[in-house]
This record gives C-alpha cells, structure tokens and sequence, in this order.
C-alpha cells in the first residue's frame, strides 16, 4: 500500500501539450516533495499522470497568470534533488568507510 505523501500545493495549471500544434490543456495538479500529478479532467477521481521528481531533469514554466507555480515546482524539485544528493554522499561515505575497515582487519590477520 503506497502512503499518500503530503500536499504542497494543489490547483488548476495549463500545461501545453507535446503535440505538434502544442495546445494548452488545464489540468488539476497536485504537488508534493517527492512529484507532480496531473489529472486531466479537473477532479482527481480520474487517474493521473504522476510525475516522479526523480525522473524531472528541468521544469520549463510560462507565468501567465501570476499565481507562482513555477516557484512552487522549481523549489520542491530543488528540494528532492538535495535530499537525494545527500543520501548519495551518506551511501558513499558509509561504503568507504566499510571497505577501510574491511581492509584493516585483513592488514592485521596473520
């Protein structure tokens, strides 16, 4: 069972389509720190496209309206992006770590 991660910001966006004749389409989107939903119809009873922040290289965002979801997506991918960074590092560090100690037991054994 997949826990329901808590809510940044939800509301209605337009998303342009990679169409040939890229239409603006409005969808309800639902942003949390780890990704983006999009329902297409306005109500999260449809099933939604989730946008995983691990598979997001860059947001692209055109402000028409002035209500800031360009902030709001650049700043929770941001987020992720260092989390995951440093989980890297501490996985690292924790690997290094491990094999120096590894090595000095095998220094030591007769």
């Amino acid at each position: 069972m997949k826990m329901q991660a808590e809510v940044i910001r939800e509301g209605e966006l337009e998303k342009r389509s990679d169409s040939l004749f890229q239409l603006w389409k409005k969808k309800l989107v639902v942003l949390t720190k780890d990704s983006l939903s999009l329902f297409p119809d306005g109500h999260k009873r449809a099933k939604g496209k989730e946008l995983g922040f691990g598979s997001i290289l860059k947001v692209d965002c055109v402000e028409r309206t002035g209500n800031c979801w360009n902030a709001s997506i650049t700043m929770a991918l941001i987020d992720f992006q260092n989390k995951r960074a440093i989980q890297d590092f501490k996985s690292r560090q924790e690997m290094e770590q491990a094999a120096g100690a590894q090595e000095r037991r095998l220094a030591r054994a007769p």
